[in-house]
Formats: C-alpha cells, sequence, structure tokens
C-alpha cells in the first residue's frame, strides 16, 4: 500500500513543498529513502524505526520505500522524520487519518517519540499558505514561529502520538494562535539606549546622520574610547522595522538556526558582530549546500566590524558586491543561491598597531612604516564605500566621572525617521532606492543642487584636501542626508563643510 503526506523542505530563504511517498511492498525487510535525501535524512531510517515502536506502533517487517518528490531537488535536515512515520503508519493502516492531504507536517524525531524543533518553519509556512495548504503540524517549540503566517491552522505536537491524534481527531482541532501586532510590539524593545554614553557628541551626530541617510561608517580612535560601545546602540536610532522587513529578517535568522525557541519574530534592527578570524565563508555564506553568512543575518541591521585591519584581507573584500547590490550570491557546482544583504556597515579601528596614535594622552610606539601597512590593510575601494570616517577621541576622566546628559535614542529616532521619510517621498517610484546611500552618480546633479557659493567651498576643498572624484560623491551624498535632517531643499555651505569633516581619513591618515 503507497501513502502519500505532505511535508516542505527550504532553499535559499525560501521554502517548497515535498511530497513523502510510503510505500510497503513484500520482500526481505529493507528501508530505502529515495528523492535525493542528504546524510540527515538518509540517518532519519534508525529514528523513525526506534519512535515508530517506542511509540507503541509497528514497524512492518517488509520492503519500505520512500520517495521525496520533486526527486530531482536536494532534500536536507532532520525535518522529514515526522511525515516518515505517519507515511509508514498510515501505508499499514495503524493510522486512518481525517486531514493528512490538506495538511503539512514536520518535525525531527528523538528515539522515544518526542519531536524536536527544526529550522527554517517561518519560510515553510509562507510556502504551505502560498500552496493553498490548509494545516501545519510542527513540533511544540516552532508553534510560535509558524502562527505568525495568518490564515493557516498550526497545530503544535509535542510527540509522534500528538501528530497521530490530531490527524485522527472527527473535528478540526482548536489552532495555535498569536497575536501578531502584539508579539511585534512586545518584541521591539532595545536594551541599549545612546543615553547611557558619555560625551562623545560629534561621533553621536556622525551616527545620527549615518542612520538617517543608511551611510556606512566608519570609528577611528584608541583603545578605551568607546566605539565599540556606540556601535552596539547604533541599531537603537534606525527606523523602526516595518512588518515586512521583520519577516523577512525572521526567516534568514530561521534558515540559519540562530532562531530563539521563544522567539517569534524579530522586530528590532539585527546587530552582527563577527570576530576577526572570521573566514570568508562565515561573513559571506557557504558551504557544500550553501548557508547565509554573518552579511544576511545583518540584512536590515547593522553589521560591525571590530579591528577592521585585524579582518584578513580577502575576508574584507569579499563584502564589496553586497555591499553595492544589497544581495550575495553564492555559486556551487550542486546550486546557485542569492541571499538578501542589506546591511549598514559600522566598522572600527585604531588608528595604529599600539592604538595610540595621534593620543595627546599616551606615546604611540609605532614608526611612520608600521602605521602605514597597518592602515594600508584597508584597501581603497573598500574604503571608498563607506561615507562617513570619524575620530573618536579618548575621554578625559571629568567627563567619564559626570552622569550621562545626552539624548535618549528614542529622540534621535524620531529626527531620523522625519528624514528618512523626506527621502522615500524623494524617490517615489524609483525601486531599490530609498536612502540617500544608495543614489548613483547620475542622481546627484537631479537632488544635491547647492545655493550660491557653495559649490566654490567644496571645489576648494577638494582642490586643497586632494579628494578624489569617488570621495566627492559621497560628500555630496552625506551632505544631501544633513540638509533632509534640517529639512533643506538645498545644500548649504554648512552641510557642505560637515560632510566634509566625516572624510578625515583621506585627509589625514591616507593622503
Amino acid at each position: 500500500m503507497i501513502a502519500k503526506v505532505n511535508s516542505a523542505s527550504v532553499l535559499g530563504i525560501d521554502a517548497y513543498l515535498v511530497e513523502v511517498e510510503a510505500d510497503i511492498a513484500p520482500g526481505l525487510p529493507q528501508f530505502a529513502t529515495v528523492g535525493l535525501p542528504d546524510a540527515a535524512v538518509k540517518e532519519s531510517r534508525d529514528r523513525v524505526l526506534a519512535a515508530v515502536r517506542n511509540s507503541s506502533y509497528k514497524f512492518p517487517h517488509r520492503r519500505v520505500t520512500i520517495n521525496l518528490a520533486p526527486a530531482d531537488r536536494k532534500k536536507e535536515g532532520s525535518a522529514f522524520d515526522l511525515p516518515i512515520s505517519i507515511g509508514i503508519l498510515t501505508a499499514t493502516e495503524q493510522l486512518v487519518p481525517k486531514r493528512l492531504r490538506r495538511t503539512v507536517l514536520l518535525g525531527e524525531l528523538s528515539l522515544d517519540g518526542l519531536l524536536r524543533p527544526v529550522h527554517g518553519v517561518l519560510s515553510i509556512a509562507l510556502a504551505a499558505k502560498r500552496e493553498g495548504i490548509e494545516c501545519l503540524i510542527v513540533p511544540t517549540e516552532n508553534a510560535r514561529e509558524a502562527a505568525i503566517v495568518e490564515g493557516l491552522k498550526v497545530w503544535p505536537a509535542r510527540t509522534l502520538q500528538d501528530a497521530v491524534d490530531l490527524l485522527e481527531a472527527d473535528e478540526d482541532p482548536e489552532a495555535f494562535t498569536v497575536d501578531v501586532d502584539e508579539v511585534f510590539k512586545g518584541a521591539a524593545v532595545y536594551p541599549l539606549d545612546f543615553a547611557d554614553v558619555k560625551g562623545q557628541q560629534n561621533v553621536k551626530r556622525s551616527l545620527e546622520v549615518a542612520a538617517a541617510g543608511g551611510h556606512n561608517v566608519l570609528m577611528l580612535g584608541p583603545p578605551g574610547s568607546g566605539k565599540t560601545m556606540l556601535a552596539r546602540r547604533f541599531p537603537t536610532i534606525l527606523p523602526v522595522l516595518t512588518i515586512a522587513e521583520s519577516l523577512e529578517t525572521t526567516k534568514i535568522h530561521s534558515v540559519a538556526g540562530v532562531l530563539q525557541a521563544d522567539q517569534a519574530l524579530i522586530a528590532t534592527r539585527p546587530f552582527r558582530a563577527p570576530h576577526h578570524t572570521i573566514s570568508d565563508a562565515g561573513l559571506i555564506g557557504g558551504g557544500t549546500y550553501p548557508r547565509p553568512g554573518e552579511v544576511s543575518l545583518a540584512h536590515n541591521g547593522v553589521l560591525f566590524l571590530d579591528e577592521l585591519p585585524e579582518f584578513r584581507k580577502n575576508v574584507l573584500e569579499v563584502m564589496r558586491q553586497p555591499m553595492e547590490d544589497g544581495t550575495v550570491t553564492i555559486s556551487r557546482a550542486a546550486m546557485s543561491l542569492t541571499y538578501p544583504a542589506r546591511f549598514m556597515l559600522a566598522a572600527a579601528m585604531n588608528p595604529c598597531p599600539c592604538g595610540y596614535f595621534g593620543d595627546p594622552n599616551h606615546e604611540c610606539t609605532c614608526s611612520p612604516p608600521q602605521i602605514q601597512r597597518y592602515l594600508s590593510k584597508i584597501s581603497g575601494p573598500l574604503l571608498d564605500r563607506i561615507d562617513i570616517h570619524v575620530e573618536v577621541a579618548a575621554l578625559p576622566y571629568e567627563q567619564l566621572t559626570k552622569a550621562p546628559t545626552g539624548e535618549n535614542s528614542q529622540a534621535i529616532r524620531e529626527r531620523v525617521n522625519r528624514a528618512r521619510d523626506i527621502q522615500l517621498r524623494r524617490f517615489e517610484g524609483r525601486p531599490g532606492l530609498y536612502s540617500n546611500a544608495h543614489l548613483q552618480s547620475k542622481d546627484l546633479r537631479k537632488f544635491c543642487i547647492m545655493e550660491d557659493g557653495a559649490e566654490g567651498l567644496l571645489t576648494e576643498a577638494i582642490r586643497r584636501l586632494g579628494f578624489s572624484a569617488r570621495a566627492y560623491d559621497r560628500i555630496l551624498k552625506v551632505a544631501r542626508t544633513i540638509a533632509d535632517l534640517e529639512g533643506s531643499d538645498l545644500l548649504k555651505s554648512e552641510h557642505l563643510s560637515e560632510a566634509i569633516q566625516y572624510r578625515s581619513l583621506d585627509r589625514s591618515y591616507w593622503a
């Protein structure tokens, strides 16, 4: 007898339905799984056998064939344990399901029949709804994540026996539900705040400009000056995530397996801070069957690279394409996948190997060639993709002992939101263009109109300080954002002057 059960698999960050076919035929006892299963799927044989027996059911001593259709797509993961078990029980008539064809089943089985959580449930729930599936049976730990998708009946199961009971019930069981708005509101809380930071008003201002225009930022200063503290609070002044952005971000984290068990939605901007020993595959993503890397986990949020020159050069260079395109494509012999990677880069570094070059309170022990070699680890093309460079000075003792008196993140975020709203209205009808940081060179003349006298200031700055043509474009973009923060249509001299100050590395170190 043949039984067919609906399940699903993840490819990239999206999912597709898989039909699990179970055939019980006469012959010597054998268990075969076909349909391009990976090692985890093949190993389901032993888990399924033990779980079925330990749930008081009989495992057939016959030839068992499991087919995963479509057979030309690679199937990976342990989520097929539950549908394979249900297929075998149905094929041996130990289970008479009443709602099998309109239900998708997922779950990894332990040897005693307990269901363990699996990855990518949100993507699978969205795919099930898209294909017209009405019901979804998932492990209890995945129920909140799946219930985010409206219009889908989600039934949590703790054991294999629970799943059987759900399928055999005369009437549809009560579905597990969550209030999406309430979940989103409850999760949209940051534990950090800009009000905690003492002093550093110039750096706070530069981060506000970066947040308002979507600009990448590089902070340079001695150890202990607060670069990491400021970077960790950077997401708190970015615009609040929309529901669409939240769903997309949650899908990536769910597929990567980093979504917490009690977390249904990611409602705050992601902040990822990989160590400088990370590989290029860890940063961009990769593997035999590609998985998202740190740049994708930082999608719609902030990627913070501390001690930037300590990262291997090949690791930094692979970021150039996703920084420009907002996506990363990973190609392997078996497949090619594209992951979203629209993040804001916040980087921090010391000015020299010892960290105290230019610090009036400490003597630098580095020679000029050492400093040059240290700074040259950051390539020109990568530096050109960072719009704002800001120097972070060490705080004097008097400021350290004072209570924090700065603005909180909410006040700064309100100004950022107003500036972003101006940009959205300006770029309406231009797909892919949503902030000043993504302006192309051809757009600068149209959107960056300067008042009388301002262009002369910029020309003189370019001539005296030796800025490149690409730095000229960056200055105009940042000045456009500063003008948006003030609600000005024209770029004024003070806007350009502030933007020029944010190219300090071109002027002081690399020049």
